[in-house]
Formats: C-alpha cells, sequence, structure tokens
C-alpha cells in the first residue's frame, strides 16, 4: 500500500513594510494600516525619528552617507514586502527584488512603468543640473492621503491571498 503523502504550501516570508521616512506623510496611516493586519514595520532614515512605542514598529537608523536608507531598504527588499518610497531610485531597486513598491500618494511603481519614470527623474535632473528651472512636486494632498490608504491595503490584501501572512 502507498503511504499518502500531504504537501503543504511552501513556507512565505511574512508580510513586512519598509518606510523611506525622511519625508514620508503618511507615516501614520502605514503604523494604522500595520497594526490593524498584524504587520512589522521598519521606519528607516539617517537621522532619529519620533515612531509610536510599539513592538511591531521598528526605527532603523543608518549611517549619515549618501542614499543609505535607500540601500539598507533596497538590501531586504523581496517579494512580500511593500516599500513606501518617493525616491524613484530607490522604488526601482526595490519593485526589481520583487517587492510591492508604492510613493506616499498611493502611486504604485510596477516594472511596466518604472523605466518612464526613471527616465523622467533623470532629465528633471539633468535640466536642474543645467540651470533649468522645474517645479518641485506638487503639494500633498488629502485626496493623495487617501489614494495611499487604498493603495497600501489593496497591497496588503493581494499579497495575503498570494499566500504571505502578517508576522
Amino acid at each position: 500500500m502507498d503511504p499518502i503523502t500531504t504537501t503543504s504550501p511552501p513556507e512565505r516570508d511574512p508580510i513586512v513594510i519598509f518606510v523611506d521616512a525622511d519625508a514620508c506623510p503618511v507615516k501614520p496611516e502605514i503604523y494604522r494600516v500595520a497594526e490593524r493586519h498584524r504587520l512589522k514595520v521598519f521606519v528607516v532614515a539617517n537621522a532619529p525619528i519620533a515612531v509610536p512605542r510599539d513592538p511591531s514598529i521598528e526605527r532603523v537608523v543608518v549611517p549619515g552617507g549618501m542614499d543609505e536608507a535607500d540601500h539598507w531598504i533596497a538590501e531586504r527588499a523581496r517579494p512580500g514586502a511593500i516599500v513606501v518610497t518617493a525616491d524613484i531610485p530607490l522604488a526601482s531597486r526595490s519593485v526589481k527584488a520583487g517587492a510591492v513598491t508604492m510613493a506616499p500618494n498611493g502611486r504604485v511603481f510596477t516594472e511596466d512603468a518604472i523605466g518612464m519614470a526613471l527616465a523622467t527623474r533623470n532629465l528633471m535632473d539633468d535640466l536642474r543640473s543645467a540651470g533649468g528651472v522645474t517645479r518641485g512636486p506638487p503639494p500633498f494632498t488629502p485626496k493623495d492621503r487617501s489614494a495611499f490608504l487604498s493603495a497600501l491595503d489593496l497591497a496588503i490584501v493581494r499579497l495575503k491571498r498570494a499566500g504571505f501572512a502578517g508576522t
């Protein structure tokens, strides 16, 4: 008689959220959503910033060098992780690592769109370097905050459906 074998789905890493925190306007929203879903949050900056006293929220202070917070996050980005950043090069690295990557305004970076976002960013950087006058990003609005909350919730639901779990 053949033994009956059962296979269970492969173990997956838990869902975690990495926040490029220096200029992130949606940190309080991230904390609330993470608490509701029982997710671990890493708040990464190169200077100490206030975070709630909660064991699921970890403040990570990296050395003060150029892009150190970005490097720390990019090295840990993976499938099942969510990266929140407005930094296009970090978004590109995170998308390539398989992380769900979104801007604080709710814009989700995808493999299809990240190339254009990088090209636009580089063009604007070249224009500024050449002395061209460019405008900064538009002001952050309540609509942006709402779009972010919707995008974050949707990303978590999709990751859970894909077999990732909370911590």
